[in-house]
Formats: C-alpha cells, structure tokens, sequence
C-alpha cells in the first residue's frame, strides 16, 4: 500500500459531469489536507495535489 494514494469507486449522478466532480472533489480533499496537515504547504508551495488530466473511462 502507499501511504499517500487512493482509489475510489463513486457513483456519479449523470445530471453531474465527471471533471465537474472530481474539481469539487479534488478542492475539498485538498482543504482538508492543508487543514489536518499544514506542514504541507511548505513542501507543496503550489498547494496543488493529484494528476492535472481527468479522463473519463466510458
């Protein structure tokens, strides 16, 4: 296992684009990280987490 992955298998109501989604759910990790872990800031000055390309498995 790594520490600092996750994968995730959601449901997403089709009225709901999936990058719209993954923006809000990449968002609200990213505040909660910052929150439990504010150390981090300093070693990701871009306060930027994850993969910048979202595809779609359909």
């Amino acid at each position: 296992m790594i520490p600092d992955h996750v994968h995730m298998l959601v449901a997403i109501p089709q009225k709901i684009s999936v990058s719209s989604f993954m923006g809000y759910l990449k968002g609200k990790s990213s505040l909660m990280v910052f929150e439990k872990h504010g150390s981090l800031k300093y070693k990701y000055g871009s306060r930027k987490f994850g993969q910048r390309d979202i595809t779609s498995a359909q």
